[in-house]
């Protein structure tokens, strides 16, 4: 339910929780913002939180806890099996999602390593209607390939598509038959779909993408760390989960999906992750990666404290006053953005707002990095901290040969219950002013390339001067003002 102002031009998103504590920011000046963010390679990764404003890198286990989450935390048990935190957890996944079998991990990838383990293996190949860098990582380090078959209208930086993460159903069809069932690792959903913008996947769309697995043998696996957001817009773009609660929507999905596993570091708004299964045999069959990968199987590798406030945050899960916070925040930057005739990604998804950065530099070629130096920019125009999600965060083929994004975006990550609406217009103000300035915009080049996953701690320098350019034209624009 929304809630309508009596004012039209005052309708704003209404946040449905109050702040009681608060942690002090700093905003440096831009002449330190330009230094800081050179000495970090133009890595927003390799950023001090000390010289951040609005940290805007990502959602995972930056948001903020719940006064029940902390509670929570403080009846921890300690003991290292057989723990009744664990057990309160379980409980919790029962309620949420109607399943009994669970595997404990610390984190999202700390899954994908289980799960690749168990089904990739040379010359197989994972299915997915779009990869994740860390998900694609871990399959082809055993010898596997990523094939993705996301819609077309998916990869359309700006259409009316309501669910731009389905999958081809006749194309998911098509590969298995040609591919040959057997050679399929697994078909993986991941909702939302996160290096697209974050978009959501229908609940008709996962439902037919199960049957099509179980049709022809191939385990279905859904990524629900975005899940939370995904049922946002489950319920308010799908006609048949209108009058559906949050809670029958995850049930359906665990008993139409083999496995599921996710993040609570994204879902539940704690640390932690989890693979679930109704599927005994299958859960099983990955235990004994617990023990040697991630710590016993009542801890899984997260302290407990974690444990207990993933419970509960689990829980609020089931709220749609929660459920609503992230992707209506999100909504309104991406509608203040557009307003402004800045580059977005649309419809708004989950996750946070994407600036469309082949827009923004539409002249610069993939191989000098524009999403990263669209990043830099942002940062230097105002300590704001987004993340590159762009060629920076693809992995060079086999031969060395750069593999192009599909598309070039910088994130701009809303992290839930963390920041007021002045904050996020001072955000929409700033890329503004970078767009407005866009022709200042130059390219990277490597200085310390990683051969994996480099875009978490790989160095770049600027291509020329631009970058002073830039903090000259902002000091010209914006005189002593940070």
């Amino acid at each position: 339910m929304s809630v309508k102002f009596y004012r039209e031009e005052n309708q704003v998103p209404l946040e449905m929780h109050k702040v009681r504590v608060v942690q002090k920011l700093n905003l440096l000046p831009v002449e330190e913002r330009l230094r800081a963010i050179q000495e970090a390679g133009n890595n927003t990764f390799l950023l001090r939180n000390k010289d951040i404003y609005m940290d805007m890198l990502t959602d995972s286990g930056v948001n903020a806890m719940s006064d029940r989450q902390t509670a929570a935390m403080h009846i921890a048990d300690d003991s290292y099996a057989g723990s009744e935190s664990f057990l309160r957890l379980k409980n919790a996944i029962k309620e949420v999602f109607g399943v009994d079998y669970v595997l404990p991990v610390h984190q999202g990838r700390a899954a994908e390593n289980i799960l690749a383990n168990r089904f990739v293996s040379p010359g197989k190949v994972a299915l997915m209607n779009f990869h994740f860098t860390t998900t694609k990582a871990h399959v082809t380090r055993l010898g596997g390939e990523v094939i993705e078959l996301v819609k077309k209208k998916g990869l359309e930086p700006v259409n009316d598509e309501p669910f731009k993460g389905d999958f081809d159903l006749k194309l998911l069809e098509k590969t298995i038959k040609e591919t040959g069932p057997e050679k399929v690792a697994f078909v993986r959903v991941e909702a939302g779909t996160n290096l697209i913008g974050g978009q959501p996947v229908s609940l008709e769309n996962m439902c037919a993408v199960a049957d099509i697995c179980h049709k022809f043998g191939v385990p279905s696996i859904l990524d629900a760390s975005l899940l939370q957001d995904n049922i946002y817009f489950m319920k308010k773009r799908e006609a048949q989960c209108k009058y559906m609660a949050p809670k029958e929507i995850y049930h359906l999905l665990a008993d139409k999906m083999d496995i599921i596993y996710f993040s609570a570091r994204k879902l539940g708004f704690a640390r932690g992750g989890a693979i679930i299964s109704h599927n005994t045999v299958l859960i099983k069959s990955m235990m004994e990666f617990i023990p040697l990968y991630e710590g016993f199987l009542t801890y899984g590798g997260i302290d407990v404290r974690s444990i207990e406030a993933m419970a509960e945050g689990l829980y609020e899960s089931l709220d749609m006053e929660y459920l609503s916070h992230g992707p209506e925040f999100i909504e309104y930057l991406v509608r203040e953005l557009d307003d402004y005739g800045v580059p977005v990604i649309k419809p708004a998804g989950g996750l946070g707002a994407h600036l469309n950065c082949q827009a923004f530099v539409p002249d610069m070629p993939h191989d000098q990095y524009p999403a990263a130096a669209v990043c830099a920019a942002l940062y230097i125009a105002g300590g704001i901290r987004p993340m590159e999600r762009g060629t920076l965060s693809e992995q060079r083929d086999p031969d060395g040969t750069e593999r192009f994004a599909e598309l070039e975006l910088a994130r701009l990550a809303v992290p839930r219950r963390v920041f007021t609406l002045s904050q996020i217009k001072y955000v929409a103000d700033r890329v503004k002013w970078v767009w407005d300035n866009r022709q200042l915009i130059g390219g990277l080049k490597w200085v310390e390339e990683p051969d994996v996953l480099r875009f978490f701690f790989g160095r770049l320098k600027e291509i020329g001067h631009w970058q002073e350019d830039l903090a000259d034209k902002f000091r010209q624009d914006f005189g002593n003002s940070l």
